[in-house]
């Protein structure tokens, strides 16, 4: 059996900037503002970094595919720098790289790093699916990612007995539990309380997704210096250690069979499974101390609680309305805010999530800082309910 990569590589240093509408920066000082934090917390020298892993989506921004406008903009002296994309996971994909050639023992320092510059290019989050095989997958070319999500939820609503009513307040208790914990991180997007009646009474952007329901897009970079376990104090006191990194990706099959009730993604409860197994975990809701899904919709953070073995199948309803996962709950979730408040600069945000994690950890958050964690999940989802990519990263002292 594989042993995974359990305590064997550390982060010592994380960059993240802020996150919103940054028409006055360019990509590429998107990137060096979290370099330069990140090799300012680790403290180190661009020397001493010896691999890179770069995420980014959009090539229109980066002259094509290739790894060589990082190492350009960033002056690396001539080391390997590799360019991964994997939708929504692609920050999290990174670090995946990063982490495992130094858990190789290939390298003992290694930076991941993610940027998207979405404002500039127009894009907004309601086109079809960028680069999806309309042929192979039987989609309606119009489809959108809110209507998709959308269907999610009434086939949830329908299938555990919510009413409209009902299904519309859980989903609207998400949303104003993450945007109350978003004005206190002063690296959101979005920094407002918005109660209950308000996401209630938003207008509709795909039934029953209202406006409060949706995550926006934003402009932003967050970047992770990793090193193997037993160099990591070597740099800091307060290492932050990887317990556990998996990927999932679907096969296709959620489309092809009729056992999948899209009620749950299938790449999240593997993921989940696979990263609770690597890390040691036993009894998740016992064990995780916090949580940062990719709430792209409130629909979908509901839909993570159950699939990552949190709250019962059709029961996720009842820990909503408990505070379960509210700050000064059992497992809080989003304590910064989530991608309700920072936004989605695509291969940004799982490193943004991790950023939190790591921030949680050495006790440095604050006022929503959660009392003494233990372990931090962060979890991606990329595509859509019937196909896509999922990572669960597992961390802690």
């Amino acid at each position: 059996m594989p042993e995974g990569i359990k305590d064997k590589v550390a982060i010592i240093g994380m960059g993240c900037t802020k996150f919103g509408e940054l028409w006055s920066k360019g990509w590429e000082d998107l990137v060096i503002d979290a370099y330069t934090e990140a090799v300012a917390d680790a403290g180190i020298e661009r020397r001493d970094i010896e691999a890179v892993w770069f995420g980014s989506c959009f090539e229109e921004l980066y002259s094509g595919k290739n790894a060589m406008p990082l190492s350009e903009v960033l002056k690396l002296p001539f080391i390997p720098v590799t360019r991964v994309e994997n939708w929504c996971a692609t920050g999290s994909e990174a670090l995946r790289g990063a982490s495992y050639a130094v858990a190789s023992g290939a390298c003992d320092i290694a930076l991941a790093l993610g940027v998207e510059k979405l404002k500039d290019i127009g894009y907004g989050g309601l086109p079809a699916s960028l680069g999806m095989s309309q042929r192979r997958i039987h989609m309606d070319p119009n489809s959108t990612a809110p209507g998709l999500f959308a269907t999610m939820a009434t086939r949830y609503f329908a299938k555990y007995g919510l009413s409209s009513e009902e299904g519309k307040r859980t989903l609207a208790k998400i949303s104003s539990k993450s945007h109350h914990n978003g004005t206190m991180c002063e690296r959101a997007h979005l920094r407002v309380e918005v109660p209950v009646e308000t996401v209630m009474k938003a207008p509709i952007v795909a039934w029953p997704l209202g406006l409060y329901d949706c995550c926006g897009v934003s402009d932003g970079a967050a970047a992770a210096i990793v090193t193997r376990a037993e160099l990591a104090k070597n740099f800091r006191p307060d290492p932050v250690y990887i317990k556990a990194l998996q990927i999932s990706v679907s096969s296709g099959e959620e489309w092809m069979y009729t056992d999948w009730d899209s009620t749950w993604v299938m790449p999240t409860y593997h993921a989940g499974g696979k990263a609770y197994e690597e890390a040691g975990i036993k009894n998740p809701r016992e064990e995780i101390s916090m949580l940062d899904p990719h709430d792209c919709f409130s629909i979908t953070e509901l839909v993570i609680y159950e699939d990552l073995q949190i709250s019962a199948r059709g029961r996720a309803k009842e820990d909503v309305d408990s505070g379960f996962f509210n700050l000064d709950g059992q497992i809080p979730c989003q304590t910064d805010g989530g991608l309700k408040c920072f936004g989605h600069p695509i291969s940004a945000s799982g490193l943004r999530m991790m950023y939190e994690e790591y921030k949680q950890l050495q006790g440095k958050c604050g006022p929503r800082q959660v009392k003494n964690p233990k372990l931090g999940l962060t979890h991606n989802l990329g595509g859509f309910p019937p196909r896509a990519i999922c990572s669960v990263c597992i961390v802690g002292l």
